[in-house]
């Protein structure tokens, strides 16, 4: 008897995506804006199950495919630029679309154009916005991730189990769990990364991969951003601060952004982290994370980001003080909220 079976919940909706996809011929894949290690893990692995099915797929993406995680796509040349003609006809003669990581238009960045007449299918694991992609989905927002959701497809089909599908897999689920630190994580987590291991994922190298290649302008940034670093008078909200010059003199990619916000979540009586990025134009990037009770996603989408109840982010527009101060004061006031919520018997604080 196999360890792992897919919830039953989602079997309806893994057969239908199976569907659309086999009835496919040509097939774009792509993820949101700045690719993480599940969009790109996800990609990479699914792209296996297409090639095995005689598929022709390619990776568009509105941001470059992440350099570090290049290792994990099969075939090089199918990961085509947004930005160029070969990517415009790759999606011009696509019959489907495949949106990994995301359900909100708003994500796709340039992409979006791109596909915006083309069958769409998401597969995602965040909460539904009001910016949500119209079409045919595979979403389950109690998956740790949406890898979780492709390694259902591969388990259905039976595989193909190359290394891309199962490295693919694995950086995405160890990247959206935090090397399976957070509250996402659940016995079913364990049961598909046992089934990974066993097919061929080696958790030391994966990690090293990923984590252990850090180029020293990253080290640059953090040591650039510490002094900036900053706690709310009750000490329950922290942040740190890169401004645009800061990140243009080292020569910092977004990549290099990757769980720099941990740093004051992690701080001895901190319940949210904040990591405040100026932008060229007039925006900041605000990226929020949560370590109970406060629901970041619900900050989040109140400036017209969104993502998880404690993983969460937003691009707003103004000046960085300005944003930072009522991003803060925001969150401040939603830690207030909690307490009071708690105490009235509505709601539990979470350990």
């Amino acid at each position: 008897m196999n360890s792992y079976e897919i919830p039953e919940s989602r079997l309806a909706a893994v057969r239908e995506a199976t569907e659309t996809l086999m009835r496919a011929e040509r097939i774009v894949l792509t993820t949101h804006v700045n690719a993480d290690g599940d969009g790109a893990g996800s990609e990479a692995a699914l792209q296996c199950l297409l090639r095995k099915a005689g598929k022709v797929s390619s990776i568009v993406n509105p941001t470059p495919f992440p350099a570090h995680l290049r290792f994990l796509v099969e075939d090089a040349d199918s990961v085509v630029d947004a930005g160029s003609e070969e990517a415009a006809e790759r999606c011009r003669s696509a019959d489907l679309c495949v949106v990994l990581d995301t359900s909100e238009r708003s994500r796709l960045g340039r992409v979006g154009a791109l596909v915006a007449e083309r069958p769409l299918l998401v597969i995602d694991h965040h909460a539904v916005g009001e910016d949500a992609i119209d079409g045919q989905a595979l979403r389950d927002v109690s998956a740790a991730a949406t890898g979780e959701l492709v390694f259902d497809l591969l388990w259905s089909a039976g595989g193909p189990w190359t290394r891309s599908v199962v490295e693919g897999l694995y950086v995405a689920i160890m990247t959206d769990t935090g090397s399976f630190r957070f509250s996402n994580v659940t016995a079913s987590v364990h049961r598909i990364v046992a089934e990974l291991m066993e097919k061929g994922a080696s958790p030391d190298r994966l990690y090293r991969e990923v984590y252990g290649r850090i180029p020293l302008r990253r080290i640059r940034l953090l040591q650039a951003i510490l002094p900036t670093l900053d706690v709310s008078s009750d000490g329950r909200v922290a942040w740190m601060t890169v401004s645009s010059s800061v990140f243009r003199e080292l020569g910092c990619t977004s990549e290099d952004l990757e769980g720099l916000v941990d740093y004051p979540r992690e701080l001895e009586s901190v319940e949210v982290g904040l990591l405040f990025r100026e932008l060229e134009g007039g925006q900041v990037k605000v990226s929020l994370r949560s370590n109970g009770a406060v629901d970041v996603n619900g900050v989040a989408r109140s400036f017209g980001g969104g993502g998880h109840l404690r993983a969460s982010g937003a691009l707003v527009p103004g000046g960085l003080d300005e944003v930072r101060d009522r991003v803060v004061a925001h969150v401040v006031a939603e830690a207030k909220k909690v307490d009071v919520e708690a105490l009235s018997g509505r709601v539990a604080p979470e350990p």
